[in-house]
């Protein structure tokens, strides 16, 4: 995934500390870093082996940490935190997401401080929920308020906990992450679950927004963000072409080969099967790749059909 926007200030032989790095976007970013020569160490819960990369355990409920994870480390990315949509939003759940995603930044923000470790920048995950769950006619950028809905205020809790970072003196960087389109193990993977029917599923009326990102380019936001000293605050990891649910699901249908029903899902249907998750299905608002455009990144996938065609062939 070489490319020169990312060479001008990398660091050599910089090294990485990534935690999450065993999800879906941890995977990818691993991969990119090291084949843009960074050294990368992983934090996880379980023991594994992964090719030129060191894992450490922690454990954040026992509030345990391997102390040789931090040595000569440059950069630390934090994409820790359970799966927004892998199970209904019980009142147990709600608890989950936000504890993992808060716990997580203030244990590792005691450990930074507790042992004086110097990093060159702290890069966490969010994501375009900060905006809320909402249709409207705005065009959300890095400078609106967050909202109140669930979402809303989990991001911002999100947000606030990477601040301590910054208080600390060091760079941060918040990066609200769209909709990620890759084949396995994304939001993706689910609108074709009925592709092996030989149809695709539109829900609600689909004027919905979609905002969406190549998990290509997301790596490359967060190679960026690592390079780019002059980063920092949040940026929206989204593609600048705007996209309505409708218009998604045409396009993917035309890329899969797959016709999309003529009776879409009704938005009551999706709120009993999901509960209060259906917010985020049936509802969706534009949001600006301005501020992430200014740093200099340039966009590889800014045209749906082209980015879903090479997440299919690849």
């Amino acid at each position: 995934m070489a490319d020169n926007q990312y060479d001008n200030s990398k660091p050599k032989n910089s090294s990485v500390l990534i935690t999450g790095g065993s999800g879906l976007i941890g995977k990818y970013l691993t991969r990119s870093l090291l084949n843009e020569g960074f050294k990368v160490s992983l934090l996880s819960r379980k023991p594994g082996r992964i090719e030129n990369v060191r894992i450490f355990h922690w454990d954040l409920e026992k509030q345990i940490i391997d102390p040789d994870a931090f040595k000569e480390v440059d950069y630390l990315i934090h994409l820790a935190g359970a799966n927004i949509g892998e199970k209904r939003w019980t009142k147990d759940r709600k608890l989950e997401i936000i504890n993992s995603r808060i716990e997580s930044g203030k244990f590792l923000a005691k450990v930074i401080n507790d042992n004086k470790i110097k990093l060159r920048a702290f890069i966490s995950a969010s994501a375009v929920g900060y905006y809320g769950s909402v249709t409207t006619e705005n065009i959300f950028n890095e400078t609106d308020p967050s909202a109140e809905d669930f979402l809303g205020t989990t991001c911002k809790a999100w947000e606030e906990s990477a601040e301590q970072f910054e208080n600390a003196g060091i760079r941060t960087v918040k990066i609200r992450t769209a909709v990620v389109l890759e084949k396995t193990d994304s939001a993706l993977s689910k609108l074709m679950i009925t592709a092996k029917f030989g149809f695709l599923v539109q829900t609600g009326n689909g004027r919905q927004y979609m905002p969406w990102i190549h998990i290509n380019d997301l790596c490359g936001i967060y190679l960026k963000a690592i390079t780019n000293s002059e980063m920092s605050g949040a940026y929206n990891a989204v593609s600048p072409q705007h996209t309505t649910h409708k218009e998604f699901m045409r396009v993917l249908g035309k890329v899969s080969k797959c016709s999309v029903s003529f009776l879409p899902v009704p938005g009551f249907i999706i709120k009993i099967i999901l509960g209060q998750m259906s917010d985020v299905v049936l509802n969706g608002s534009r949001i600006s790749s301005e501020k992430i455009v200014n740093s200099g990144y340039r966009f590889r996938f800014s045209d749906l059909e082209d980015a879903l065609k090479n997440v299919f062939q690849t």
